[in-house]
Parts: C-alpha cells; structure tokens; sequence
C-alpha cells in the first residue's frame, strides 16, 4: 500500500518539477531560431499615417512679420515656441486661417508638412513648416506595467515600448503577445511570440501611435515560483500535503 502511495506522489511531482520554472526558452528575448519558435519574415517599416483626430502641431517660419503674428499667435507653446494646434476633424482635415481646410488624413507626417508648406508658400514665398503629432501615445495592459505612454521618438520598437512599462513580468505570456492597431479598415490584431530573433524587424516591432499592446498571464503561473526558494518550497508543501493525506488514509484504514 505504502509504495503504490509513493508511486503517485512520483508521478505529481515529476511533471510537477519540470514544468515550475522560469527558464531562458520560457522568458529569454531575442533567442537563436528552433523548432518550437516561429520565424518572423522582415518586414520594410512604413511611415505612421494621419488618422482622424490626430492632434498636429506646426510652427510657420516666415520673414513677413503679420503671418508670423497670426500664426505665432497658438495654442500650445513648447519651450518657450508658440505653435498652432490643430485636430484632424471627421472629414479628414484642419482648418488654417487664410488657407481654411486642408485634408491631410491619411498622409506621413512628412507628406502633410509638405502640402500645408505648400499652402503657405502661395502667400509668403519663404514659408518653411515644421509639423509634428502632440497626441502621440501607445496604451499597455495586462501582466506588465500598465499605463500610456508616450511615442517619444520615430521608429519606437516593441522592446523600448514595454521598458517604458517595466518590462514583462516573469507570468507574462510571452508566447502569445497582442497589438490592437487601428487601421483604415477596423482595429486590427496582431498576436505573436516575442521571444524569436526573427521579431527584429517584423511586422509586430515597430509601435505607432495610438497602439494598444496587451499581455496575457500564462495559465500556469499559478505552479510556477519566480525564484529557486519558492521552487523548494512549493515541492515542500506538496510533499507535506500528500504526506499528511497518506498518514490519515492508513490511520483510517487501521
């Protein structure tokens, strides 16, 4: 009786102590490519695209006194720089004194710079524009820091953007990381392992704007001790539960 008793509390702890730990191929980023990691094709990085109510920011520099009055007079002012801001409204575009609606949605923040210094230009030759988005910020939940953030930079990656959070916690699922973007035809989601080489350069390492990122917590965390203390004592615990429960079974059965 006694051994078949043993028997069983072999066979518990076994998967038991080789699935409760938090290993490099469970958490690790950026490992080499094997069997059980998806390989992600490179993807060529495109410019964020102006999406209706994106608020933009732009300073006109001119030599003509009253456009720089008029247009020096704005909203936000940054370091001491008076900028005029503007939101993209539902049809795609912002209204400028002198120039009135100019649609820009759907645009690089490169292309819109040049259509509205384009604009200006038509009334003061030397107008130079220099725009840039106010409202730029990704969204981060589940087993991670939480917060908003801001995109602080062009190009900001997946990596930088959970450093801005904190980084995963050892529970995150990283196997199953998610992005809902907003595009032309719906909130997209992209669901991917972040753990590969190959997520350099993917379709899911660059974050955009208004990007929302979402880690799940891994369904057996529960088993799972963040360091060897823990990993020792949940082997203790369990072995004192079966022990307790194999004393009262033969008391019982004496």
């Amino acid at each position: 009786m006694f051994s078949r008793y043993k028997i069983i509390i072999l066979f518990i702890l076994f998967p038991l102590v080789f699935s409760s730990c938090y290993t490099f191929r469970r958490t690790g980023y950026w490992q080499e490519q094997r069997p059980n990691l998806p390989e992600y094709e490179r993807r060529a990085f495109e410019d964020y695209r102006l999406r209706v109510n994106d608020e933009i920011v732009f300073r006109l520099l001119t030599s003509d006194p009253e456009m720089s009055r008029i247009h020096g007079d704005g909203n936000v002012n940054m370091m001491n720089i008076a900028m005029n801001s503007h939101r993209i409204a539902s049809d795609g575009t912002i209204d400028v004194p002198f120039i009135h609606r100019i649609p820009i949605e759907g645009l690089t923040l490169r292309e819109a710079t040049a259509v509205l210094q384009g604009h200006f230009r038509e009334i003061v030759p030397d107008a130079v524009v220099r725009m840039s988005i106010r409202n730029r910020t990704f969204t981060v939940i589940g087993d991670v820091g939480t917060g908003v953030f801001p995109v602080y930079k062009d190009r900001l990656n997946i990596f930088q953007a959970l450093a801005l959070a904190g980084d995963l916690q050892l529970t995150g699922d990283r196997q199953r990381v998610t992005i809902l973007r907003e595009t032309d035809d719906g909130i997209q989601r992209m669901e991917f392992d972040i753990r590969p080489r190959s997520v350099i350069g993917s379709e899911f390492y660059y974050i955009f704007p208004n990007d929302i990122i979402y880690v799940r917590r891994l369904p057996a965390s529960f088993f799972m001790p963040t360091n060897y203390a823990g990993f020792v004592g949940l082997i203790n615990s369990t072995l004192t539960l079966f022990s307790t429960i194999l004393i009262y079974t033969q008391l019982s059965n004496n």
